[in-house]
């Protein structure tokens, strides 16, 4: 009798376990997070923005994802399964004249659109959004 508590009372703290776990990591995200690095263009990172750099606010509580583009605000619903991330939901954008930066708002938005999985580091301070298994973007926590 006492094994088979035993034995219960083990596998009970380990599903809570592993439901913390996945709770945690997805909550790792909430916050906003500023980006320093995005792939493909062949312009400089500064050149694309020179004034603003775009940013990112996730609320998973809310399934929320909203953030400045460097020169437009943005909005919109937010899927995360997992390291698994979806932004292709249509988003709500301002529509703010930019003469600086023009190119560096198209891509950015563009970009978002590939991503299909995320990674924070171990010490919380710096998320790969990532398309396939190549990283489109990083970003450092503000």
């Amino acid at each position: 009798m006492m094994k088979k508590i035993f034995i219960l009372v083990f596998i009970t703290s380990f599903l809570f376990s592993c439901k913390c776990q996945k709770t945690d990591s997805a909550a790792k995200l909430d916050g906003t997070w500023e980006l320093n690095y995005i792939t493909g263009p062949r312009i400089t990172f500064d050149g694309l923005y020179p004034n603003k750099k775009p940013t990112i606010t996730f609320n998973t509580k809310d399934n929320q994802i909203s953030g400045n583009n460097s020169c437009n605000s943005y909005t919109g619903k937010l899927a995360v399964n997992g390291n698994k991330i979806d932004l292709t939901q249509p988003m709500a954008v301002t529509k703010m004249m930019c003469v600086d930066g023009q190119q560096g708002e198209q891509t950015y938005m563009s970009t978002l659109q590939k991503i299909t999985s995320y990674d924070i580091t171990d010490d919380g301070k710096t998320l790969n959004l990532i398309s396939g298994d190549i990283a489109m973007m990083r970003f450092t926590k503000k």
